[in-house]
């Protein structure tokens, strides 16, 4: 899939309020991914942000009021809502919300968006009693019938001095909402399992056997498919990740944990993804106590951990079932043993070792190997868009098991 930012059309609403210092490098990041941005402002965000600012960065006269002398003023908005793709209103203040909520249009920005059809992101940013209050939550309620999305403001200490949910999400965090705002939803109606990270096997209270996994490849496919409309359940190890919108995540420490959380969750999905590096062998037993160093032995029983993956695909009926395979050599030979052993559909192969490709990096190289026999190389590319890629082969794969009538 490509970049659902990139060429677009969007209109950035910018509010009267403290957070509209975020807008600026909100409009920077837009910029930066090659979108075509206009910017509208209300007169109250002037008291927080200069329209030059806006106009240095988006190369765009900045719409401020309906009623300006340059060419066009009067009916600019019209064009504007003609050509946009999508709109961000950040900060979205609860002015603008009421006004959006109930046809009120007695400004740029809000007459603007009566002339909209595209889709919409309204992110709230404001005092935590206000975003509490029963007429802001039931305005949002309202844009939520309308079709808008909108963004949960983050929770933390505001300007105003209180404490609590108001704050407007950081511009990373708002660019992914866009993203998913204009991705094409071809997974819309699908149940998508997705593991990630690494798993904890205790040798004692303060000991344990884990791998070097960050889980970056999973949540990055767990992000992709929540923006392209997939239910996402996302199964995670211990990771310093932050987990992804609009996604359920179930935190898990042991192989064992993750096994239970994966086969109570298999028989709802459509799509399983098993990123995670689950730890091959646990200690027999887990001493109670720190084992101390004088009292140590010298070697340590194991025992195998469930194989979740195979599980998975011993109990698989309607399921299209996904693996990850880290090799260290003859990747071809195992990758494709572990496709057959495991009943899988498709197995995504990648050599570790590298700087660039691999645990705790944020670019991948890899293989898609599929049941048919079929190979493809994956050049290196970012774990983003590895994730988006593998989707799209996950989609194409479903069609043409549903037209050999194996699956419906």
């Amino acid at each position: 899939m490509v970049d659902t930012i990139k060429g677009k059309n969007i209109v950035l609403g910018v509010c009267g309020g403290i957070a509209a210092y975020k807008s600026v490098e909100l409009l920077r990041l837009l910029v930066k991914r090659e979108a075509r941005v206009r910017v509208i402002m209300t007169a109250n965000a002037e008291y927080f942000v200069g329209p030059m600012t806006f106009e240095a960065l988006s190369q765009q006269r900045v719409c401020r009021t309906l009623f300006e002398t340059s060419d066009e003023a009067a009916v600019q908005h019209i064009h504007w809502a003609q050509q946009a793709q999508g709109v961000v209103i950040a900060p979205a203040t609860a002015n603008i919300i009421g006004k959006l909520a109930n046809g009120i249009a007695d400004d740029a920005l809000s007459t603007f968006m009566l002339a909209i059809t595209c889709p919409v992101l309204i992110c709230p940013a404001m005092n935590s009693n206000m975003f509490a209050s029963k007429p802001v939550q039931r305005n949002l309620k309202t844009l939520k019938e309308f079709g808008y999305t909108v963004l949960d403001p983050d929770a933390g200490e505001l300007a105003c001095g209180t404490t609590g949910p108001g704050r407007l999400p950081d511009p990373p965090v708002i660019m992914v909402a866009i993203s998913a705002l204009l991705a094409p939803k071809d997974f819309h109606g699908r149940n998508v399992l997705i593991t990630a990270g690494p798993t904890r096997e205790a040798i004692d209270p303060v000991r344990f056997i884990s791998n070097p996994s960050t889980g970056k490849m999973g949540y990055a496919i767990a992000r992709a498919a929540a923006m392209r409309g997939a239910a996402v359940t996302l199964i995670s190890g211990p990771t310093s990740l932050t987990p992804p919108l609009n996604v359920k995540t179930i935190q898990v420490t042991s192989a064992a944990e993750m096994a239970a959380a994966v086969l109570a969750e298999v028989d709802q999905q459509d799509v399983i993804i098993k990123t995670a590096a689950v730890a091959d062998f646990r200690p027999v037993k887990a001493a109670n106590l720190k084992i101390k160093k004088d009292q140590a032995q010298l070697s340590i029983a194991l025992e195998r951990t469930q194989d979740i993956l195979k599980t998975v695909g011993q109990r698989k009926k309607k399921q299209i079932v996904v693996g990850f395979a880290a090799e260290t050599h003859e990747l071809d030979s195992f990758a494709s043993q572990k496709l057959t052993a495991k009943n899988l559909d498709m197995i995504v192969g990648n050599l570790i070792g590298s700087t660039e490709a691999g645990f705790g990096a944020d670019t991948n190289r890899a293989t898609f190997y599929f049941k048919d026999g079929t190979r493809e190389p994956v050049d290196l590319m970012s774990k983003e868009d590895l994730a988006h890629l593998l989707l799209d082969r996950i989609a194409s794969l479903g069609k043409r098991i549903t037209t050999k009538g194996r699956r419906k």
